[in-house]
């Protein structure tokens, strides 16, 4: 476990335990979604290859414009 990982399960077990439980539930969603992620893309390489090309294609035809996070 990181030092900062640490220090973060420290300060939240000073929190009332239905944060605590709050916390732990966003943590472990977040785990999980990443953990399927993984397996998304590595069980369908060839789909995230085509994914990409549709993608570079619309960029080339000017099909797509530059968003920041708060535009999303």
């Amino acid at each position: 476990m990181t030092r900062l990982l640490a220090k973060a399960f420290e300060e939240a077990s000073r929190l009332p335990d239905a944060l605590q439980d709050e916390i732990a539930e966003r943590l472990l969603e977040d785990v999980e979604g990443d953990a399927q992620w993984d397996e998304t893309l590595a069980s369908s390489p060839q789909a995230l290859e085509k994914l990409a090309g549709k993608a570079l294609e619309d960029f080339r035809a000017g099909r797509t414009k530059k968003l920041g996070f708060d535009d999303l």
